[in-house]
């Protein structure tokens, strides 16, 4: 018999209302396979973003049975990014899917080299660089019309570090829905605009050192083609150079937010690829 009285319970479920969190669904136990377990799924957002950018996302692949976790990225330069990454990492058991979207596709390029429990690679909307690429010369190879210098809000370092510029770029208010989220409302788009996490300026410009993960790591790809911060045609011409498995969305650059089934269903492919 349970040790927990009615009255707890419910006392649980009037918290999780209270906190906005509605009455809880009952909780899964997804089966486990000892000699095959599911991959822990690791999300790592990208400039302008947070962690809460793949909270949709998340949710679904929790729905589908799987540990998740989306680590902040410091965005101070893909060399401190992806050893921050790595370190995260190191702390999981068994295999791993390991997602970027954006300038995160920087970082998990270079954090996954040499990790043998990483089995696939998925870029969302994302960079996927060769070695010695920034994404800045991803960009000037393939300029956005609606994405330049004319678009950031430089400011002094609000967290110190990194590639050593000595600022820190916003994309400003104004600007973000067009850039960044088009397809979403614009309160939407206002809030992430609001609480948008700021990129280290000359980490744009910081190159992938050694080789990059996905020469060695089997990758999945995401063509968000209404994209007005990395050109479509530049999404296409990084995931053909990769040969990943691409699927592609009417989506903004914000597809994880937009779109989040269509993320999840190719993170899931991946994920399905490792068992």
């Amino acid at each position: 018999m349970s040790s927990k009285s009615p009255r707890a319970s419910w006392t649980v479920v009037a918290l999780l209302a209270f906190l906005g969190c509605g009455t809880p669904p009952p909780p899964s136990e997804p089966s486990i396979d000892p000699q095959n377990p599911k991959p822990t799924i690791v999300l790592v957002h990208g400039a302008f973003a947070d962690a809460s950018s793949w909270t949709a996302v998340v949710q679904r692949l929790q729905q589908r049975g799987y540990t998740v976790i989306a680590p902040p990225n410091p965005l101070r330069g893909v060399a401190p990014d992806a050893a921050a990454v790595a370190a995260v990492l190191e702390t999981i058991a068994g295999p791993i899917v390991l997602v970027g979207h954006s300038y995160g596709g920087m970082v998990i390029s270079q954090a996954a080299e040499g990790h043998a429990a990483v089995k696939a690679l998925v870029y969302v909307a994302a960079f996927v660089p060769e070695t010695g690429e920034s994404a800045g010369a991803i960009i000037n190879k393939f300029p956005v019309a609606t994405f330049g210098p004319d678009r950031l809000r430089i400011v002094p370092n609000a967290v110190p570090g990194g590639a050593g510029s000595g600022a820190d770029a916003y994309i400003k208010p104004d600007a973000f829905r067009e850039v960044i989220a088009a397809d979403l409302p614009a309160s939407t788009a206002s809030a992430m605009a609001a609480t948008q996490r700021p990129i280290e300026a000359s980490a744009i410009g910081s190159p992938l050192t050694g080789t990059p993960a996905w020469k060695t790591i089997p990758s999945w790809a995401l063509v968000a083609r209404s994209d007005h911060a990395i050109s479509p045609a530049a999404e296409r011409f990084m995931y053909e150079r990769a040969h990943a498995h691409v699927v592609e969305v009417d989506a903004s650059h914000a597809v994880a937010v937009s779109h989040p089934d269509d993320v999840a269903n190719l993170i899931l492919e991946a994920a399905h690829s490792v068992h």
